[in-house]
């Protein structure tokens, strides 16, 4: 099996097992995914198969209903025994707006509270709206604004939970 289930909602949530013959596909169908949503200095499209294999790192995913075809995945990093960072949460844009990344965001936040995290980060642009929504609603606070994280005038919401 390339994924356990970790959620009962209907998709559930999965998370990735390297080790499984499907992972490679569902690693191919995320970096595809990283490409068209991500810009290319942003995207963890060429380094995700080193993200993976760290010890420290997870992924997890949804898939389609209808044809089990990755729609949306968040990647975490537990930096320290204490402090987590969310790396990357997105869902293919056909998909949004319909639950897919508020169940992600949910489950790795059940992942790192089971690993007694205290503290969950992440950087977002303050022009993604939706997903600064998302995360003010999931309980996520603004600790600051990073100038220049992404490019040069392209400033970064640095957001945390406190578990």
């Amino acid at each position: 099996m390339a994924a356990v289930a970790v959620a009962t909602a209907v998709p559930p949530i999965l998370e990735l097992d390297p080790s499984h013959d499907r992972a490679g596909h569902v690693i191919e169908v995320i970096v595809r995914l990283e490409r068209r949503i991500f810009p290319k200095h942003e995207s963890l499209a060429r380094s995700l198969h080193d993200e993976l294999k760290r010890r420290n790192s997870g992924l997890i995913y949804t898939t389609s209903v209808a044809d089990g075809e990755v729609i949306g995945y968040a990647m975490y990093t537990c930096n320290t025994s204490l402090c987590a960072t969310i790396t990357k949460l997105a869902v293919k844009e056909n998909c949004r707006r319909q639950g897919h990344g508020e169940a992600l965001l949910a489950a790795t936040v059940e992942r790192c509270r089971r690993r007694k995290i205290q503290r969950l980060s992440l950087h977002v642009d303050p022009t993604r709206t939706a997903a600064v929504a998302l995360y003010l609603k999931a309980g996520f606070q603004v600790d600051t604004t990073v100038e220049g994280y992404y490019a040069p005038h392209r400033d970064a919401y640095r957001m945390y939970l406190d578990l």
